[in-house]
């Protein structure tokens, strides 16, 4: 019998450079389209055969908590993190519990992409030992012109070549010695495991949308709005 699929949608970012939208509204409910930006993430993982899915909220976070309730599809559970938003990092290590053993997939509710996420099942399903992590890094945007990270035969490297999309899998072991509800950032977790040769990456070239500008986020409902969608 396989395993059971599991993911995290990150949902709870304050989403400044959005406002006056987001003052009223967090950014993972805005409309893009036929649904919000977290609806059309967790029908991406179902669609992929994800089957427990974990989304923390915090700015705003009563009116995901309300978008969420009574949802059918896969089993949903809420990190809260309304007292204390723990960034990127405390916010997936404070969600381990309700995540497994294993690795888990993990977005960024704020990207919108046509990536295939059956990928991050498949390498859930052939994950090697030991392996930390595997980012899907995408060509640098104008935003983010110096890059994060690069790869270099399926691995992941710490030269800035590339953009973390927010698409990865991760394994609870590579928030050994983090210390849950503390407030700290992914990313030095991720050069480290590279810096051990324990991550691996995958470059992808199709649609990929950080929406964090009003710019960007109408270029999404374009796009969204299009046949290649």
């Amino acid at each position: 019998m396989s395993a059971v699929l599991r993911a995290m949608v990150l949902a709870a970012g304050r989403g400044s450079r959005l406002a006056p939208l987001t003052d009223v509204c967090p950014k993972p409910l805005l409309q893009v389209g036929s649904c919000t930006l977290l609806e059309r993430a967790l029908q991406g993982l179902e669609e992929a055969g994800f089957e427990q899915i974990v989304v923390n909220h915090s700015w705003l976070g009563g009116q995901i908590v309300q978008a969420l309730e009574g949802r059918p599809g896969a089993r949903l559970q809420l990190s809260n993190e309304e007292e204390q938003r723990l960034e990127t990092g405390g916010g997936i290590c404070q969600a381990l519990p309700h995540l497994g053993e294993g690795p888990f997939a993990v977005l960024n509710a704020d990207v919108l992409s046509n990536y295939p996420l059956q990928r991050l099942a498949e390498k859930i399903r052939h994950w090697p030992a030991g392996q930390l992590a595997h980012l899907v890094l995408v060509p640098n945007p104008e935003h983010n012109p110096q890059g994060d990270f690069s790869v270099v035969s399926g691995r992941l490297q710490n030269q800035p070549q590339a953009t973390f999309s927010g698409l990865s899998v991760l394994h609870p072991a590579l928030f050994e010695g983090s210390e849950a509800g503390a407030v700290f950032p992914l990313a030095p977790l991720l050069r480290r495991a590279a810096e051990r040769g324990l991550a691996s990456a995958e470059l992808y070239s199709g649609y990929w949308n950080d929406v964090g500008t009003p710019e960007r986020l109408q270029a999404a409902r374009d796009w969204a709005l299009s046949p290649q969608a």
